[in-house]
């Protein structure tokens, strides 16, 4: 079992390691993570039959919406019931809920493609009462990895809990390396007017998808690559090299004047930053003629990697910093450079990896942290609190810090360079400016000239087979009774064709060393950070 105060005491020193968030006060905390069943036999029955084991499940993402905390939980191991969760804080405002499964049971079974969620990682919720979340379709990690059902977008009204579009990543969107996990959301003038963007971290790609057409391109550009150098990670006093992480973190600058925001993103192994405007992204003619429309910004400096980043309305960027326990910030009217940036909170015990950053409506940061690196590579000690999520007003978080720009503060305006090395000291500011303003058309859902989530688009790959040995434990609402799905459930059938996305043994090297000093060899190791 991993003890954290051991960590500060053997690992990261005494004097150095800073426990107790100052800024960011704790709302949940988890030993480990429970669910609300439909019953307490329905509970029981899960436990002894394996579908349901408490300490298999890790969170790694948030969200909130109005009285909903959205909690993400991937299917890595055996016995995780539901995937995509919700904590009700009118009902639980602290302490340590059971996630209740979204927007049900039956919506949560792995391997019934055309209407269930296998595992889902970042999610999204918009101005227009909808939740994004990108289902990669699998269960397992590494070498024990199943691609169930391909990657699929999915939308819900959040205001009826009804999915109002599936829509399954075009064969050319993807490669045979292909990992996605984390989401970006376009708003421009109307609902109809909405773009995701998806970072493809294996396959080293971004996926844009027009709401309004139902269509998708990808992107690829040589920003998307790791950077060989940065690919050595030191977290919980555990060392692990993780060098062929590409494109993950993402987030979006408000409107500029030209009705157009900034994409700022960044690779997992890297320390530095990089922009594109998303008139390059909406735009499917550019995806071959748009390789000088991606800059590059400064290195953040030190043990910086990130994998979620936020930027609120007025242009502040919070990141978290997973090799700092820390979350960090800057505000992108001033350069992008390690002396404008700041840390708003750290904690070498409580925010052990910071999974995911959020600002809500409200201006309200969430965090969550879940020690994920331990999970995955020793050990977790469940008699501690192992998950735990926070929550502080965004002007508190950034009070003191250089980030705490006032919205009427301007500055010359420096173009990020393409080229360029990297002694370079000059000062690269982003160009920012205020925030456009405008107003949309219309914020209200509308119907889109699209096929339903109850059949499957266009883009099924109904050549090809799932494989369906994964055991799916879920309710069935209509008979008001439980049963086990194996694989596809009451899904469509799929003739045999090996599915490309496929990970097992991809990731067959990497090696990874704990604060003993021993090394310790994990086969085919994927799907780490999110």
């Amino acid at each position: 079992m991993w003890k954290f105060t051991a960590v500060c005491l053997a690992v990261l020193g005494l004097s150095s390691c800073v426990h107790g968030t100052t800024k960011l006060q704790e709302r949940y905390s988890w030993k480990q993570l429970d669910f609300v069943f439909p019953s307490e036999q329905m509970k029981q029955q899960a436990l002894a039959s394996g579908d349901y084991v408490p300490t298999n499940g890790l969170p790694v993402g948030i969200e909130r919406w109005q009285n909903k905390l959205f909690v993400s939980v991937p299917r890595w191991k055996d016995g995780i019931p539901s995937t995509m969760n919700y904590i009700d804080m009118n009902q639980t405002p602290s302490g340590s809920p059971a996630l209740i499964p979204y927007p049900d049971w039956a919506s949560n079974a792995a391997g019934d493609c055309a209407n269930g969620l296998n595992t889902v990682y970042r999610i999204k919720a918009d101005k227009c009462d909808r939740l994004w979340l990108l289902d990669t379709g699998t269960v397992g990690i590494g070498n024990t990895t199943q691609q169930l059902c391909p990657y699929a977008l999915n939308i819900f009204d959040l205001k009826t809990n009804r999915r109002i579009r599936r829509y399954e990543l075009r064969a050319e969107d993807t490669n045979p390396n292909t990992f996605i996990a984390n989401i970006a959301i376009d708003m421009g003038s109307s609902c109809e007017d909405t773009f995701a963007y998806m970072s493809d971290e294996l396959g080293y790609g971004l996926i844009a998808y027009s709401y309004e057409k139902n269509k998708s391109w990808r992107f690829a550009h040589s920003f998307f690559f790791p950077d060989p150098l940065r690919g050595d990670f030191n977290i919980a006093g555990l060392n692990f090299q993780w060098g062929e992480e590409g494109i993950f973190g993402m987030s979006l600058s408000p409107l500029q004047a030209d009705g157009f925001r900034t994409m700022y993103f960044s690779p997992l192994a890297s320390h530095r930053e990089f922009m594109v405007s998303t008139k390059t992204l909406r735009d499917e003619e550019r995806v071959e003629e748009s390789f000088h429309d991606f800059q590059y910004l400064k290195e953040r400096g030190p043990d910086a990697h990130t994998t979620s980043r936020v930027m609120s309305e007025n242009g502040l960027q919070l990141f978290n910093l997973i090799d700092q326990n820390a979350v960090g910030c800057w505000h992108s009217s001033l350069p992008y450079s390690p002396e404008y940036h700041g840390i708003v909170d750290r904690d070498d015990v409580e925010l052990v990896f910071p999974a995911d950053v959020k600002i809500d409506e409200s201006e309200t940061v969430w965090v969550i942290s879940d020690r994920m690196p331990v999970f995955l590579i020793t050990e977790l000690d469940y008699s501690d609190v192992n998950f735990r999520i926070f929550s502080a007003p965004l002007s508190v978080l950034v009070s003191g810090t250089v980030c705490d720009v006032q919205p009427n503060l301007s500055s010359a305006s420096v173009q990020p360079k393409f080229g360029g090395v990297e002694s370079d000291t000059t000062l690269i500011q982003t160009g920012y400016t205020q925030p456009y303003s405008y107003t949309p058309v219309s914020y209200a859902p509308t119907s889109a000239p699209v096929t339903s989530y109850e059949t499957p688009s266009s883009h099924m790959y109904s050549t090809q087979l799932y494989p369906t040995t994964a055991k799916a434990y879920h309710f069935n609402k209509y008979h008001n009774v439980e049963y086990h799905a194996h694989g596809n459930g009451h899904g469509p059938e799929y003739h045999h064709h090996q599915h490309p996305h496929d990970h097992s043994g991809y990731y067959s090297g990497h090696r990874y060393w704990g604060g003993s000093g021993g090394s310790k060899k994990h086969e085919s190791l994927k799907q780490y950070f999110y």
